[in-house]
């Protein structure tokens, strides 16, 4: 047939019949495009093992695009959610919009048990009386947030509803909403900034849009980091991101924000020890997150230990009538010193274990590079009881397995991965508003656009490796407080338990138990 369109016509007949077939050609071709289309439309951009490649390999924070549009979580708004929770009340914490150039810590902020009826009542504007618990609050003025809510726990009673998330997926075998947290909240709703000891981190967005403020380990020292109020295995920042006050933090010129919208069907990974803060900005939202551990944990967990001895320590001592709200809402209580030890001594040891572990997998070439899987909860609670072989069991716990997850050399970024970029980058780049894009339903389209080129750069570690070190920090804070002489006991803390100086400790007791 092609041939006959590429010969010459030998009557009026011929050359009609030539365009015809032409013409079916032409129609046949669109029909099998078309089919293509379709049928790649159910086929996800990355299977289960190299995505799961992709996450154990990007060191900077990037979007999953059309991975979920057949999870059943996707159904997930608050109205459906609402429905499911018939009546349960739930606890949202609640903010100022217009705060000032301090964050809004969670010790600062007021709570509400509410159901979500009462919660979509008052976000719509409707009469105190179907909204009550929210009544003295102006949806003009505050926003609510549901945050960190383990939906093993608030669908306890409803089990089934766990198989609507499928982190598998992802490479997470058997990872579900058992594993995973949700977050509900109204425009404006925010998490200070922070990083999580702990981990990496996948979320998806399911209802709304929630802008994500990432910077990189490298910019601790610009953002001024805190362990006040204490949390285990949250770090948080002492400054306001999104209304810095310069005059006190003059570093944090220096620190490089790399700023993405999330849009609901749109997964973002963020890599371990990667600062965020995070805001939603549409009326509701609805997210879920699972937090992936990894064996830079382990260490991670010692550091934690030493942590909270020392805070918990020197908190405890003060004098009642000068003690601030210094544990964060979500820790239960000020655990003993003999506790804190025991936990450490715990958490020395596992490491230790581990670190055996890893030797004699390297000697043996089959066990080698693997990840190993455990439940997803960030904040590893203590125990009262905790003993040292306790926590050793709780480490290597059932339900760990293990998967090969080779690293990647090259990251495939594209459509379907696209890279979140430093806001400078991102601004200048030609498809800068591909992730923050319009109101198409991002679980029936492709995502056309794309950030441009990446630069994928070498692992990070918490620490600054440029000139920039712990005492310049302090010395730009003591200049900026020049009139305040009197060093208080967070002021001590914030150099004590400061991440670097943590990570020298924690090195130098581990060298101690390993002669």
């Amino acid at each position: 047939m092609c041939m006959a369109l590429n010969t010459p016509a030998s009557g009026k007949r011929k050359q009609r019949g030539g365009k015809e077939i032409w013409f079916l050609l032409v129609i046949a071709r669109y029909d099998l495009d078309r089919h293509s289309s379709t049928k790649c439309e159910d086929v996800k951009p990355f299977t289960p093992e190299k995505a799961k490649e992709i996450v154990m390999s990007l060191q900077q924070p990037a979007v999953f695009c059309n991975m979920v549009f057949n999870w059943p979580v996707l159904h997930w708004n608050a109205k459906y959610l609402s429905e499911v929770l018939d009546g349960r009340t739930i606890r949202f914490r609640m903010g100022m919009k217009k705060g000032d150039t301090a964050p809004q810590f969670e010790t600062k902020c007021s709570y509400v048990e509410a159901t979500l009826e009462e919660f979509l009542a008052w976000t719509s504007g409707q009469p105190t009386s179907v909204s009550r618990p929210f009544s003295c609050y102006d949806s003009s003025e505050y926003w609510a947030y549901a945050d960190y809510k383990y939906i093993a726990r608030i669908f306890e009673d409803k089990t089934e509803i766990f198989k609507d998330i499928m982190w598998s997926d992802f490479g997470f075998p058997g990872r579900n909403g058992k594993e995973s947290t949700l977050w509900i909240g109204s425009a404006g709703a925010n998490t200070p900034c922070h990083l999580d000891s702990y981990g990496c981190n996948l979320v998806l967005q399911i209802q709304g849009r929630k802008r994500w403020h990432l910077f990189p380990p490298s910019n601790t020292t610009f953002l001024y980091p805190t362990r006040i109020p204490y949390e285990e295995s949250s770090i948080f920042s002492k400054v306001n991101i999104v209304s810095p006050d310069l005059r006190h933090y003059p570093q944090f010129r220096k620190a490089q924000a790399h700023v993405v919208t999330l849009n609901p069907g749109q997964v973002l990974f963020v890599p371990r020890h990667w600062w965020h803060y995070v805001e939603s900005v549409d009326p509701i939202t609805v997210s879920i997150n699972s937090w992936i551990e990894l064996d830079a944990d382990h260490k991670a967990r010692v550091e934690e230990a030493i942590t909270r001895t020392l805070v918990c320590a020197i908190k405890s001592a003060e004098t009642p009538s000068h003690v601030d709200a210094w544990l964060n809402p979500t820790e239960v209580e000020a655990t003993s010193h003999e506790i804190n030890l025991q936990y450490l001594n715990g958490a020395i040891s596992a490491y230790l274990e581990y670190q055996t572990v890893t030797v004699s997998e390297d000697r043996d070439p089959s066990t080698h590079d693997t990840e190993k899987e455990a439940s997803s909860c960030k904040r590893r609670k203590i125990q009262v009881n905790t003993k040292p072989e306790d926590y050793k069991s709780e480490t290597h716990e059932a339900g760990f397995t293990v998967v090969k997850a080779k690293k990647l050399e090259k990251i495939p970024f594209g459509v379907h991965l696209i890279p979140v970029l430093p806001q400078s980058q991102e601004a200048s780049s030609v498809g800068a508003g591909a992730v923050e894009s319009d109101s198409r339903d991002l679980l029936s389209e492709n995502e056309e656009g794309h950030f441009g080129k990446s630069r994928c750069t070498g692992k990070q570690s918490v620490m600054s490796n440029d000139c920039e070190t712990l005492a310049d920090q302090t010395d730009s804070d003591s200049t900026a407080n020049s009139s305040q002489m009197a060093i208080s006991t967070n002021d001590l803390l914030d150099c004590l338990v400061n991440p670097q100086v943590i990570t020298l400790v924690a090195d130098l007791l581990l060298e101690r138990e390993r002669v």
